[in-house]
């Protein structure tokens, strides 16, 4: 082919460093903002960020230079840093140091989305460790001994 063509999305979601609620509903707005920002940045689309105080979901299209991995650095070590220098109360802030990332067709992008948009609700009745280990089995990702899945 004389050009390269893709459609690469991600749904990658990672958590606060033991799952601590960090992300109140007061700055949570100004973080999705600006993690997209840092997608952009980085010449990704920023489709669908949300979560609430112990974690994140993004989906992003990337362009296919990222690998996903390098999608989750960037998110997570610039949002970081933002964090830090933007709340001075929150200076202990970080990131898990792990995280998932699931292929999604451009089909399912509209449900990924609805599901991100309606994190806060869906948190209502499971927790993000039931979540995540849904999410898991849903993409038949097996993740070995469960002790070590959340730190």
């Amino acid at each position: 082919m004389a050009n390269t063509y893709s459609s690469l999305f991600f749904h990658i979601v990672f958590s606060t460093k033991y799952r601590e609620s960090w992300i109140s509903e007061d700055i949570e707005s100004r973080m999705w903002a600006y993690i997209g920002g840092i997608a952009r940045k980085h010449k990704c689309s920023a489709i669908q960020i949300g979560g609430i105080e112990d974690h994140i979901h993004s989906l992003i299209l990337s362009p296919p230079i990222y690998a996903p991995c390098d999608i989750a650095k960037f998110l997570k070590g610039e949002s970081s840093k933002w964090v830090h220098d933007e709340f001075s109360g929150m200076r202990r802030f970080s990131w898990q140091d792990g995280y998932s990332a699931f292929s999604v067709s451009k089909s399912a992008v509209p449900k990924v989305v609805d599901y991100i948009k309606n994190q806060r609700q869906h948190h209502q009745s499971q927790s993000f460790e039931d979540e995540y280990l849904e999410l898991l089995r849903l993409h038949d990702v097996d993740p070995g001994d469960q002790q070590y899945i959340f730190g």
